[in-house]
């Protein structure tokens, strides 16, 4: 070992419980060291099968999926473990909670408490959710119950496009730090010097000439080149691979940023305003960095499940099929695209199917690095395109149905500068045959299946003039055929009595239930968004956009009848207690709580700590 990894954590994430089955349990966790790793569960005899990926000299991450010997793991019941290293025990008493010597975690069967949240956003000022959340499940633990049997996020775990400029400044540290390898270099302009990319780097991304934009819009005629990266933060986007494993790691572990020295970390530039930007962030992400053994705590302790949105590779991602079409032209976009797609797919893909799907992108992923440990990823680019499981489900009670609506999208072919549907028709197909004969389902959908009529039709507007990008026409009903098809599905007479849609993405949370105006099948879905937990609208805009909700669509409006779901009746759901609201924006994480498999209770726990909860009876 050298002096240099002498000096760094052993464990430099994790462990974090991903997929658990009766069958087997992935966890996943990264060392400084190679290792050679082995999972016991308390109290039963198992075996461990080892996947380990090196991303750096000192960087190792590995899966672990922990299988019965003989007779399958209990269901819903607490399940202790101990990590072994090279033949010793490592001490995992710092991630265990009160009264616990270990971490333990359930293997969820018939659900009855899921946490649930999306848009953790580092260096935003809010509180981060997980902490308090995890606080939450310490309180259930010390009173003998087992709290949430799942975590599950949909989407932007991580802001690969909206970057504080002390965090790249920490990410290059920890590059350097860890030896992370880095990949064959782009052709794009950058300053050699970093402190001179903070908030400059969106000047250096590629952008479409306005001589090759449509002489139908307006950019043509101002002379306006088009950024391929539509962020309105870009100042500081992730470009290179090595940055997207290192903002995983100082997203999700607290020993990364043992490696690093934020308090120091300056600003060398003159300009005063990012002056004070910088100065900001690094004061937020101070505060994040000091809750994230807490956070620790959860993921050790609570199986947790995750799926992609735009934000974890970048925003509007394959939002047009014209904004494809540009990325796809360019190698460099292409190459960011990709970047953030396989850094997905290492720190939040292979667990989600404990590897079952996803490793059979390991060996042409090995493949690509070089003899000098450097990446050249042309040849891996291919089998990660095609690659078409990112979706997943369980078999729970209700069963669980997590939708990939980035990757496999309905495109307008008529006008590449549309709104994609979130899902294809296949897809869509699928969807149906998957909520067929069950009584009951929890559907993940990162974006609301029925959002904020009001919000949708600015969105609208804008798109009629030819602007999807700016607001992020990211909704269900842009797109006629998805929507008619998703419709077509819930108002079929075998569908599910009680569908559950967790959502998130558009930073503030509400409560919606939805029936159909016409037939006699008593199904019933509730829309429970909640977002973000660490991001938030704001306040007084969403306030204006909640009342304008209220009069222009309340019940008997008869704008109502102008929407593409007219033929559900779909009631939104007031807040109790004082200053009853239908939209919250206010950073939280949401407790669903089932009884039988039907919606008994839902809550957001705030990231100062206080709690919400909606009114399911009265509308």
């Amino acid at each position: 070992m050298t002096t240099h990894a002498a000096q760094l954590p052993m464990l430099l994430m994790g462990p974090m419980v991903r997929r658990a089955e009766q069958t087997g349990v992935c966890i996943v966790f990264a060392t400084s060291t190679p290792a050679q790793c082995q999972i016991n569960i308390f109290n039963t005899q198992s075996v461990s099968e080892q996947q380990t990926i090196t991303l750096g000299e000192r960087l190792y991450l590995h899966f672990v999926v922990v299988k019965p010997a003989s007779t399958p793991f209990a269901l819903d019941t607490l399940l202790a473990y101990q990590l072994i290293i090279n033949g010793n025990e490592v001490d995992l008493s710092a991630w265990a909670y009160s009264n616990q010597a270990t971490p333990a975690f359930v293997i969820p069967n018939k659900l009855n408490s899921i946490l649930h949240g999306s848009c953790r956003n580092a260096h935003h000022p809010a509180k981060d959710s997980l902490v308090t959340s995890s606080q939450w499940q310490n309180t259930q633990r010390s009173q003998n119950t087992p709290g949430a049997q799942l975590l599950l996020l949909s989407g932007d775990q991580v802001y690969a496009d909206d970057v504080a400029g002390p965090m790249l400044l920490v990410i290059h540290q920890l590059i350097e730090k860890l030896g992370i390898y880095k990949e064959q270099p782009m052709a794009l302009p950058l300053p050699e010097q970093l402190n001179e990319q903070l908030y400059n780097r969106h000047h250096f991304l590629p952008k479409t000439p306005w001589q090759k934009r449509s002489k139908l819009g307006v950019g043509y005629w101002l002379k306006k080149d088009e950024p391929h990266f539509s962020s309105v933060k870009a100042f500081n986007h992730l470009i290179h691979f090595e940055e997207f494993i290192a903002l995983y790691l100082l997203n999700l572990s607290a020993a990364a940023w043992q490696c690093v020295d934020l308090q120091n970390a300056q600003y060398t530039g003159q300009n005063p305003e990012h002056q004070r930007i910088f100065n900001a962030e690094k004061s937020a992400l101070l505060g994040y960095a000091k809750g994230l053994n807490e956070v620790e705590k959860l993921f050790a302790n609570v199986s947790t499940l995750m799926m992609f949105d735009d934000h974890d590779v970048t925003d509007d991602w394959n939002l047009t099929a014209g904004w494809e079409q540009a990325i796809n032209q360019n190698p460099s976009s292409k190459r960011i695209i990709n970047n953030g797609l396989i850094s997905y797919w290492l720190f939040q893909g292979m667990g989600n199917d404990a590897l079952t799907k996803t490793s059979a992108l390991i060996p042409p992923f090995k493949q690509s690095l070089s003899a000098n440990n450097q990446w050249q990823f042309k040849a891996f680019d291919k089998p990660l395109n095609e690659f078409n499981h990112w979706h997943y489900e369980l078999t729970t009670t209700p069963k669980v149905v997590v939708l990939d609506t980035r990757t496999h999208r309905w495109r307008n072919e008529s006008n590449f500068n549309e709104p994609s549907g979130l899902l294809d028709w296949e897809r869509l197909t699928e969807l149906e045959e998957s909520l067929l004969s069950h009584d009951k389902v929890i559907i993940v959908s990162p974006a609301p299946v029925f959002g904020v009529k009001s919000i949708e039709a600015i969105q609208a507007a804008f798109n009629i003039c030819g602007q999807p990008l700016m607001v992020d026409v990211e909704n269900w009903m842009a797109h006629e055929g998805s929507a008619k098809k998703l419709l077509d599905t819930f108002r079929r007479t075998d569908t599910p009595n009680e569908t559950l849609i967790l959502s998130g993405d558009v930073h503030y949370s509400f409560c919606f239930s939805v029936q159909k105006r016409f037939g006699d099948h008593p199904n019933r879905i509730w829309q429970l968004t909640a977002s973000g937990i660490k991001n938030e609208f704001p306040r007084k805009l969403i306030n204006i956009l909640d009342k304008l909700d209220s009069i222009l669509y309340g019940p008997k409006s008869p704008l109502n009848f102008f929407t593409k779901r007219w033929h559900m009746e779909v009631d939104k759901h007031q807040t109790l207690g004082e200053g009853q609201k239908y939209l919250v924006s206010d950073s939280a994480i949401s407790l669903i709580t089932l009884d039988n498999g039907d919606l008994s209770r839902y809550q957001l726990i705030h990231g100062d700590g206080h709690t919400t909860e909606f009114d399911l009876e009265h509308k």
